[in-house]
């Protein structure tokens, strides 16, 4: 049951970024824009990373390939989007309860992303498939 779970899980984290980062790839000057209305510099630079790292994050996730490194990097990212984007403590009044609950959503992605860091995939990964070789 355990493997079964670690595999939901995966795909159930992979859910938020997936989607996300595909959205950005399809729309990649308004996300260049929302970067750089932050005040980011490289804007560019920023939504190519952001679109690698959710992308390419989610894809190692699933397949549980590198998933210990993945799920740090997304981590990482995770915390760094939150501070930005979802910083409740500058917003607006009328804007700061949905910012606190996105930053504190994000907070509770972070640690499911850092028991990732601590267990692995499980054994239904290929990060299992290659030790046992």
């Amino acid at each position: 049951m355990n493997n079964a779970l670690n595999l939901i899980g995966r795909i159930l984290l992979v859910a938020l970024f997936l989607p996300a980062g595909l959205s950005k790839l399809s729309g990649f000057e308004g996300t260049v824009g929302y970067i750089g209305s932050v005040g980011l510099p490289f804007a560019s630079v920023a939504a190519g990373a952001a679109i690698a790292v959710e992308i390419l994050g989610s894809v190692a996730l699933i397949v549980g390939f590198q998933t210990r490194i993945a799920a740090a990097v997304l981590a990482m990212f995770t915390v760094v989007a939150s501070v930005f984007f979802h910083a409740f403590w500058a917003a607006a009044p009328e804007q700061a309860f949905v910012q606190q609950l996105l930053f504190f959503k994000n907070i509770g992605v972070i640690g499911g992303l850092l028991v990732l860091v601590s267990s692995g995939a499980g054994a239904w990964s290929l990060d299992a498939k290659k030790e046992a070789q």
